[in-house]
């Protein structure tokens, strides 16, 4: 059901996935995905949370939902995939579009790992024709940081479904990923590739991000996704320091920029959907 950009209007993303299950059964050293296979009301019930709260785009319970991630888990990417989706769209029930999340295959491209450029793609092509069939509506590739990867990953979903395709990198305090990828480089591998919006997800709290946002900004003219942290977490609690008033409140001034998603990412929960609601209007989607 996703639109896309035909109006001025700035659609929300969801928040945090992987905490909120862990809260609601996911076994310890369990990945999050297989919460589709062993509580899917459990998934439900979180998706479900986040519509509620304000929702335009809900991301499906698959950040690791390819073969190389999977593999230690014992479930088919399909089935994986197949369920997560349907989950997703049960909980949207009409009020939100659902994005497939794609997040990095958790290994390294050669020289620095055993994964080719080829052994990638193949990963990533499964795991969106997988969502495509199973009824997405956007391929959301997540928390890349390296172009390599992220190249496989947009290639695939573009050459393999006809669904939009949202691309994110994850940026240190500095502007670059930790392979010293810069916001400039990111922009101009997105153009290349044909992503419909581009953007900065995980790591930071939104203050910190917004400097990197401009340069990003500034080198395309694709729409903008932000979907901070909230802050970093205390090394002792695990507590993140970034409220969700505060967070809404550092977000607000990405309305400088050609923001057209924005959400949350680690320790995010529906109280952010809802405050960065009160800061970007109405539902739109």
């Amino acid at each position: 059901m996703f639109n896309g950009f035909h109006n001025g209007n700035i659609l929300l993303y969801d928040g945090a996935l992987g905490t909120m299950l862990q809260s609601r059964g996911l076994p310890a050293g369990r990945r999050p995905d297989v919460m589709n296979m062993l509580a899917p009301d459990a998934v439900e019930d979180v998706h479900r949370m986040y519509v509620d709260a304000g929702s335009d785009i809900i991301c499906t319970n698959t950040f690791g939902s390819n073969a190389t991630a999977l593999s230690s888990e014992g479930y088919d990417v399909s089935a994986v995939v197949g369920a997560a989706v349907a989950i997703a769209r049960r909980a949207a029930a009409g009020r939100a579009s659902v994005a497939l999340d794609v997040g990095p295959t958790g290994g390294f491209l050669e020289p620095y790992g055993d994964l080719t450029f080829d052994d990638m793609y193949g990963a990533f092509a499964e795991q969106a024709r997988a969502g495509a069939a199973a009824g997405a509506d956007i391929i959301a590739i997540e928390t890349m940081s390296e172009p390599g990867e992220l190249r496989a990953a947009i290639l695939a979903a573009r050459e393999n479904t006809p669904l939009p395709v949202f691309a994110t990198m994850t940026f240190n305090a500095d502007g670059r990923t930790y392979t010293g990828c810069t916001p400039e480089n990111f922009a101009a591998i997105a153009a290349e590739l044909g992503a419909a919006a581009i953007g900065i997800n995980c790591s930071l709290a939104p203050e910190v991000i917004f400097p990197i946002a401009e340069r990003l900004a500034a080198a395309s003219d694709a729409p903008l996704i932000i979907k901070p942290n909230a802050g970093l977490p205390d090394p002792v609690t695990g507590e993140y320091y970034v409220g969700p008033d505060e967070f809404a409140r550092q977000m607000e001034r990405f309305k400088e920029l050609n923001v057209r998603v924005v959400g949350g990412c680690c320790g995010t929960t529906p109280d952010y959907i809802r405050a960065l609601r009160l800061v970007f209007g109405e539902r739109t989607a």
